[in-house]
C-alpha cells in the first residue's frame, strides 16, 4: 500500500536502477513499519527537469500510504533524501517530496480495497 514514485533528471544504469529500487523498498518498509510485500516503488530516470532555474541533479518524490502519520513526514523526508543523495548524488536542497495520506477505502488491491 505504500507507493513511492521517484523522478530524477539523472541518467541511471539498469544495475543502479535495480539497486536503488531495492534499497528504497526496504527503507520505506522499515521506516513505515509495513510489510515490504505491499511496498511499490517506481523510478523514472532522465525526464527533462528544471529546479531553481538549473538542470543540475534534482529529484521529485511522491509518497502515498494508508495511515501516513503526519508526525513522521520529517523523518521520512530525511531518510529518503539521504537515500537519493547517497545513491545518485542529488543534493538535499534539490529534492522535493510530496506526502499523501490515503484512506484505505480509496486504495484498491487484489480486487478489493484496504
Amino acid at each position: 500500500m505504500p507507493y513511492l514514485k521517484i523522478q530524477t533528471n539523472q541518467t541511471i544504469a539498469p544495475e543502479q536502477s535495480k539497486a536503488l529500487l531495492a534499497a528504497a523498498s526496504k527503507q520505506l518498509a522499515c521506516d513505515l513499519g509495513k510489510p515490504e510485500r505491499y511496498v511499490l516503488v517506481e523510478l523514472t530516470a532522465n525526464p527533462t527537469m528544471l529546479f531553481g532555474g538549473t538542470d543540475e541533479p534534482a529529484a521529485y518524490l511522491e509518497l502515498k500510504s494508508i495511515g501516513l502519520p503526519l508526525g513522521q513526514t520529517k523523518n521520512l523526508s530525511q531518510s529518503l533524501t539521504s537515500l537519493l543523495q547517497d545513491a545518485l548524488g542529488v543534493l538535499p536542497s534539490r529534492i522535493y517530496i510530496e506526502f499523501t495520506d490515503v484512506k484505505g477505502s480509496f486504495w484498491g488491491w487484489n480486487g478489493s480495497t484496504f
